[in-house]
């Protein structure tokens, strides 16, 4: 029972923080910057068009969130924000370190675990996917399965950055 519960809680807060931040990007709520905002950043990055992957990044973590609030299809909901933290950790944290007060990984590793361990230990008791009978999806071969995909993902995007010629020379005449 209280294991129960306390999936619940860490599910839903959690599930409704993604979602809240997702909102940020794709709506420029709570302080965000909206899409098109998000896409220039995005851009800075080597993400073109940015716009485009902002789009993908925040429909992420919005699905992800909702779907890991409801309790629903849990694994894909995990495999959703995770796979974008994997992208926001080595596109824009990693080179801070680790703590936040520096912008480094520490938030998107944070959100990373909770994704991660709420794939691995499922929805619960109290949950859409138990009311639902989609227990089968709480086996660890399966969630393991999507998981990978889901890192897959994370790398071909991660693949898929350009620099512009100008800071790649601004870059390898640092080095």
């Amino acid at each position: 029972m209280s294991l129960a519960i306390g999936l619940l809680v860490i599910r839903t807060l959690f599930g409704i923080s993604m979602a809240a931040h997702a909102s940020q990007k794709l709506f420029g709520w709570f302080g965000g910057y909206g899409l098109k905002g998000t896409g220039g950043f995005f851009e800075t990055l080597g993400f073109r068009p940015g716009v485009a992957y902002a789009a993908a990044a925040g429909l992420s973590e919005l699905g992800g969130g909702v779907l890991l609030a409801l309790g629903l299809l849990t694994p894909f909901g995990s495999a959703a924000v995770f796979s974008a933290m994997i992208v926001a950790i080595f596109s824009v944290h990693v080179k801070n370190g680790f703590f936040a007060m520096v912008n480094g990984i520490e938030l998107p590793f944070l959100y990373a675990v909770a994704a991660l361990g709420l794939a691995f230990a499922g929805p619960g008791a109290y949950s859409l996917d138990n009311a639902l009978g989609l227990e089968f999806m709480n086996e660890p071969s399966f969630v393991a399965g999507i998981l990978v995909l889901s890192i897959i993902g994370a790398i071909v995007t991660l693949a898929s950055r350009r620099q512009d010629q100008t800071q790649a020379a601004i870059e390898h005449k640092a080095a």
